[in-house]
């Protein structure tokens, strides 16, 4: 695992011990970040279940502003705190060790998010629990790009109810990742 791209190109990340995460690979991370290539630079970030912090940190590599990390594994926020020490990102950074509920809602006063990554549990609608919360918090906007990294038999037909409409969609071999903003 390796930030593709920007001012920590190469670097290598730590990867929690174990089993509970899964990292995004450093293919599909790339195909991702060429998606929201024009996105990235000046932006005000958002990663959920950060698990070891390499998509945040792909996105302050690339010219974020900043980025707030939630990870509530203890094992996965030592290797966020870790990583982003190594890459020389904590100044721009802000993790939070609690749960998805108790983030959102300390942000409260955050100012608007323009890129919301979540990459949860797959196939337990922990995304759905979390885009329930995010339709009324005043740091998503019309303009917040969400993404969501999900299984490919997730559903997303719920999305509409919530406000939310999906402008793009991308299926990989094992997964996919789901483009949201306000309807």
């Amino acid at each position: 695992m390796r930030v593709i791209s920007g001012n920590n190109r190469g670097m290598t990340l730590l990867a929690p011990e174990g089993m509970d995460t899964r990292p995004t690979t450093d293919r599909i991370k790339e195909t991702l970040f060429n998606m929201i290539a024009y996105d990235v630079p000046e932006a005000i970030f958002l990663d959920l279940f950060s698990g070891s912090g390499q998509i945040g940190i792909e996105a302050l590599s690339r010219g974020a502003k900043s980025a707030v990390f939630v990870e509530n594994d203890k094992k996965a926020y030592d290797c966020v705190e870790k990583n982003l020490a190594k890459a020389r990102l904590t100044d721009s950074s802000t993790v939070l060790k609690i749960d998805f509920t108790s983030a959102l809602n300390r942000l409260d006063n955050h100012e608007a998010f323009d890129i919301v990554f979540m990459d949860p549990p797959y196939n337990k609608l922990i995304e759905k629990k979390v885009l329930e919360q995010l339709t009324n918090k005043h740091y998503i906007t019309a303009d917040t790009l969400i993404i969501v990294e999900a299984s490919l038999d997730t559903e997303f037909d719920y999305v509409s109810e919530l406000g939310f409409s999906i402008v793009k969609e991308k299926l990989y071999k094992t997964n996919k990742h789901i483009f949201l903003k306000k309807a």
